[in-house]
């Protein structure tokens, strides 16, 4: 079966400056993938690459067997590929009902109504801030407005950017949580964290980037029990 996201020898950059180094990736539908390096490695230019705000040097981006490498990343979004990005980027001067509807405004418009209920359902504290500013909330709620603007859009994949940034450890576990109940219903997910304890314990398969290159990857299970990765990013 082919992956539902193929990533194959993906080179991307800014100005003169190559940041992605010929990157393998692959998530296969209904699995969670984590991403984890540190800060300079490559993750957000590779989210920015396949999302289509970063025009690729080279490689291929397949999203179930359509090329969207270099496409713009209306396209994108209307594939079904669908990124919450790091620092959750709401819109601070419309209000969580707004927010919200224009997660549907490229893709799965016509069900907007229907989604929003779902969305609600899953997330009921945005029921009771609807007509909220969304710069208002905390960071807690925004991020549950970034996750639910981005499920607004039906993704059949789903990117999470660093999700779990600035959040307390009580609402990390709760965020966490949510991430399995996705999967549960059959989302993919593309899970770009540093919290890599909790993230290869949710996770099935993992990639560790390095200098724009995939230095580590494997099963969840067998990268959480490397020593290279332990020392190197649980301080063990």
């Amino acid at each position: 079966m082919s992956a539902l996201l193929d990533i194959r020898d993906l080179r991307a950059g800014y100005g003169q400056v190559e940041v992605l180094r010929g990157v393998d990736l692959h998530v296969d539908a209904g699995e969670i993938v984590v991403l984890l390096g540190s800060n300079g490695a490559g993750k957000s230019t590779l989210n920015n690459t396949i999302c289509g705000l970063c025009k690729p040097w080279g490689g291929t981006v397949l999203f179930d067997g359509q090329d969207l490498s270099g496409r713009h990343y209306r396209q994108v979004v209307q594939a079904g590929l669908i990124q919450v990005p790091e620092g959750r980027r709401v819109f601070p001067n419309l209000s969580v009902r707004e927010n919200l509807e224009l997660g549907s405004f490229a893709r799965a418009r016509q069900r907007r109504a229907a989604n929003l209920e779902k969305v609600l359902a899953i997330f009921p504290r945005l029921r009771e801030r609807l007509a909220q500013l969304a710069g208002t909330m905390s960071g807690g709620e925004q991020q549950m407005l970034a996750i639910g603007r981005g499920l607004m859009a039906e993704p059949r994949l789903l990117i999470l950017d660093e999700p779990s940034l600035g959040l307390s450890p009580l609402l990390v576990e709760d965020l966490f949580s949510l991430i399995g109940r996705l999967h549960d219903d059959g989302l993919a997910i593309l899970l770009v964290e540093q919290n890599v304890g909790q993230s290869l314990e949710t996770g099935q398969r993992a990639y560790v980037l390095e200098n724009g290159a995939v230095r580590y990857s494997g099963a969840c299970p067998d990268l959480l029990a490397s020593d290279d990765v332990r020392r190197a990013y649980l301080g063990m």
